[in-house]
């Protein structure tokens, strides 16, 4: 019998995407189902709800502390993966991210909304709600799930639970009377619960009372065991790991990035088919007005954050620019780095393009269109753009940490440096612009490049094991 699975996510790329997390829950569970009944739940944002229409409502949640009752709904995608939705309009329909108002200001009841979320999601694994279907095996995802496992204890509900970190620094913390509003036992509130640095940690109560935890990449199930990475927590994760409890399994990407069948491309091409790149690169350069030149285009597609050392390209810009490169950027993020790369765009129009926002088909256009792909990320669990532009030719430049020091072959598929410095990164930068240099080297990358394989069969085996290992079937 196939092993039944809730994947509990905040995020699904047909309905609403703040980030990878999206990208991973609509491919993983596609991916699984040739080996798992897989079924995912999501909460009912406003987009969420105005992209399904109708929805056939199979059971509700009763009220639990200061969480208000709620209903849960069942619909099927085009392609026949079963998604249960959490209806509760007072907590999820409004206008702004899943996370944030219009203004970028984080909802004040957010412990209400994904402690609600993760309540229910445990209650329908156990058998609850649904009464045609309950899980084996519930696998939540980061902050916003990470009570189900928490839930399933305290209710005593007897269900298997995995968590993946896809993001340790985003930790979900609140202030100690959250423990009181979400229905939480106080005994929870003490170290080896959900107390950190006297405040409610929805991260770390999935951390203490899951059953198994992974994480995106095996490098960062490493490093997140050390106190350079580990965020406060890398104590509980070192205990979790010396006793087997944290597996780190890299993410993948979709097949369908392919750029000799993309159909956002304006010219397709395959490895070898160079001319066929290069239009899409002189491509990309008109569309954001930039001059003609014989030199590379880098680009930069990603959340415009701290972490994904934005600063670093910032810093570099100039002589990346001076040496007779151009950027492009597409991405959102923080105030400060919108303004500095505008301001850059500025002044140097003709060698710099920026794009605020995302846009799937714009992405896909832009590492066809570049030669390389900047990923100075200081820590990075996997991440997908180095995947990416792999497959499409543009040859990534990265941080040595996380995914990409497991994706990213050093010389052969993109360049890897020691440090999120300036001048670590400015040395692979020079690496690059040496091998663009020498077409033969640059070509052969490429094609290495482009052949690379981030399938998930690999990572789908090991998750079928897992499910099976927690769930303890045969």
């Amino acid at each position: 019998m196939s092993i039944r699975v809730l994947f509990v996510t905040s995020e699904l790329e047909e309905y609403v995407r703040v980030g990878g997390l999206a990208s991973v829950s609509s491919a993983l569970p596609r991916a699984l189902r040739a080996r798992t009944d897989v079924r995912l739940m999501l909460p009912g944002y406003r987009s969420v709800l105005s992209r399904l229409g109708h929805i056939d409502i199979i059971g509700r949640c009763p009220a639990l502390a200061g969480l208000p009752s709620c209903a849960i709904g069942r619909t099927t995608t085009s392609d026949g993966l079963h998604v249960y939705i959490l209806i509760s309009p007072e907590l999820y329909d409004r206008e702004g991210t899943p996370y944030s108002d219009a203004n970028g200001n984080d909802w004040r009841d957010n412990d209400i909304r994904f402690a609600r979320f993760s309540s229910a999601a445990a209650f329908l694994a156990a058998g609850h709600v649904d009464p045609q279907w309950r899980a084996d095996v519930v696998h939540a995802n980061d902050w916003q799930a990470a009570l189900v496992p928490a839930y399933a204890v305290w209710n005593k509900l007897n269900i298997p639970t995995i968590l993946t970190i896809h993001n340790l620094a985003y930790q979900g913390l609140f202030p100690k009377d959250t423990l009181r509003r979400i229905g939480a036992p106080a005994s929870s509130f003490h170290i080896d619960g959900v107390e950190f640095y006297d405040k409610v940690s929805f991260l770390k109560g999935g951390l203490v009372y899951a059953d198994h935890l992974t994480t995106v990449s095996a490098t960062y199930a490493r490093e997140i065991t050390t106190s350079q990475f580990g965020c406060g927590l890398d104590g509980l994760l070192k205990k979790r790991a010396n006793a087997d409890q944290l597996t780190g399994i890299l993410n993948g990407i979709d097949e369908t990035w392919d750029p000799r069948t993309c159909p956002e491309l304006t010219t397709p091409f395959g490895a070898g088919d160079w001319k066929q790149k290069k239009a899409n690169v002189n491509h990309i350069r008109r569309q954001f007005n930039l001059a003609l030149s014989r030199g590379p285009l880098f680009g930069l597609v990603a959340r415009l954050v701290h972490q994904k050392g934005v600063d670093l390209v910032l810093e570099a810009a100039e002589t990346i620019v001076a040496s007779g490169g151009q950027i492009v950027v597409m991405g959102r993020g923080e105030p400060r780095f919108e303004r500095a790369l505008q301001e850059a765009q500025k002044r140097r129009p003709q060698s710099i393009g920026v794009a605020l926002g995302f846009e799937d088909g714009e992405a896909k256009r832009i590492f066809a269109g570049s030669d390389f792909t900047l990923m100075p990320s200081r820590f990075e669990p996997c991440g997908l753009s180095q995947m990416y532009a792999q497959r499409f030719g543009s040859l990534p430049i990265g941080h040595k940490t996380g995914g990409l020091a497991d994706t990213i072959v050093d010389g052969r598929t993109g360049f890897l440096f020691d440090e999120p410095s300036t001048e670590s990164f400015l040395g692979a930068v020079c690496r690059a612009f040496g091998t663009y240099g020498h077409k033969r080297q640059l070509n052969s990358m490429r094609s290495d490049a482009m052949a690379s394989s981030f399938a998930w069969r690999d990572s789908v085996a090991a998750y079928h094991g897992l499910y099976r290992q927690v769930a303890q079937v045969a």
